[in-house]
């Protein structure tokens, strides 16, 4: 049986340098998809044409740059994460061999094979966020599975975050400790029965 062997991450987007290639409509999703998660994220979108709501989303987020330009190899300077989604298959494989070369994780949309990693469902509540992935098989079970987390997870999990931050301030001892405590005190979340 096949599994999901990809490894998530929390990026802080905030310090990194994130390159998208490509000012259409699936530009606009994966720049919309960064900035629902990463509001602050540092974005440079290159693009001959931008679709309006890219333009409008540079308007409202200063970390946004967009370079009306042509994709050109120098573009992938000083960058930690590229995303191409032009709708020329040349450009976009141009884009994901030039990044492999300077050890740039890229992903290439609706290309999996090209894709160092994949942009899975969030949910997010407060300091709570979950991914989902489904190994790039079903955006659309990640959709779903996001629907019904951002359902069942109760609004108020932020607070119980930081009585629980707060509560571990305070504890004394070691890390062993810290950790046995914490793990007694949060138990009644795994057992529902």
């Amino acid at each position: 049986m096949e599994q999901n062997e990809l490894y998530p991450i929390f990026l802080k987007l905030h310090n990194l340098n994130v390159l998208i290639v490509g000012g259409g409509n699936v530009g606009l999703e994966k720049l919309s998809f960064l900035l629902k998660s990463s509001p602050n994220a540092n974005v440079e979108v290159v693009a001959k044409e931008f679709h309006l709501e890219i333009k409008a989303l540079a308007e409202q987020h200063p970390s946004i740059t967009l370079t009306k330009s042509k994709f050109k190899k120098k573009m992938l300077k000083k960058r930690h994460m590229v995303i191409a989604c032009t709708d020329d298959l040349k450009v976009n494989k141009k884009v994901y061999d030039l990044a492999r070369k300077r050890y740039l994780i890229c992903n290439i949309a609706d290309t999996p094979d090209l894709c160092d990693y994949y942009l899975g469902g969030i949910v997010t509540k407060g300091n709570v966020k979950i991914a989902i992935s489904t190994n790039g098989k079903s955006p659309t079970t990640a959709k779903r599975l996001r629907e019904f987390f951002e359902e069942v997870i109760p609004e108020d999990i932020n607070k119980m975050v930081e009585n629980l931050n707060e509560y571990r301030k305070t504890l004394k001892g070691d890390f062993e400790d810290k950790v046995k405590r914490m793990n007694e005190i949060t138990a009644s979340l795994k057992n529902k029965e």
